[in-house]
């Protein structure tokens, strides 16, 4: 995996180059139709203008979000069978901290005129769909903190915070590898726009 990821980044960034090559080929080969060179002064203002905007998607906060969730959940043992008291005990506690985070997002979401309800009134689009990911990072991360602390994994709160980092490190190729797509995705609405 370690050879098979630096080759595919360095292909999915020649095939960046190969879309800026092939948009300017087929607007000068076809000057009627609607394809937009990326290599024009038009389309150079707009990726390098416009780039920030591109790769700041609601994708980009749920990678981090699921990274950092997912280096908590790793280093807090959560995933290991409990072996001892203490951890069997810590494993009953955070399931009562799930049981709140879910009794609390079904007040949220249930009831008649619930705060994360759409205006009419259902869940899909409504505040709860768009905070979906983040809601469930965040209980994630939560009960995986709290099982750490509990159970002894994580001594104190710079524990916590050392697996959210090493979440995002364990997570930075998607990182990459989303910019890298993005971008992509981006170029050939640009082209085909």
């Amino acid at each position: 995996m370690k050879k098979i990821l630096p080759h595919l980044a360095f292909v999915l960034a020649g095939l960046q180059l190969l879309l800026m090559l092939v948009s300017w080929l087929l607007s000068a080969a076809f000057p009627a139709s609607q394809f937009r060179s990326l290599l024009t002064g038009e389309g150079l203002r707009w990726f390098m203008g416009s780039y920030a905007h591109l790769v700041a998607t609601p994708v980009l906060t749920w990678l981090l979000l699921g990274a950092m969730a997912y280096g908590c959940l790793w280093r807090s043992g959560l995933l290991r069978r409990p072996s001892n008291y203490r951890e069997r005990r810590a494993l009953m506690m955070a399931l009562f901290v799930l049981a709140v985070v879910v009794v609390l997002m079904l007040l949220l979401t249930v009831v008649p005129h619930a705060v994360l309800l759409s205006a009419v009134g259902g869940l899909w689009p409504s505040p709860f769909s768009s905070s979906l990911v983040p809601v469930l990072a965040f209980t994630v991360t939560l009960v995986s903190a709290f099982y750490g602390l509990v159970a002894g994994r994580f001594e104190d709160l710079s524990d916590v915070y050392l697996a959210l980092i090493q979440g995002i490190r364990q997570g930075a190729p998607l990182l990459l590898f989303y910019v890298l797509l993005i971008q992509i995705y981006e170029s050939l609405r640009f082209m085909l726009s």
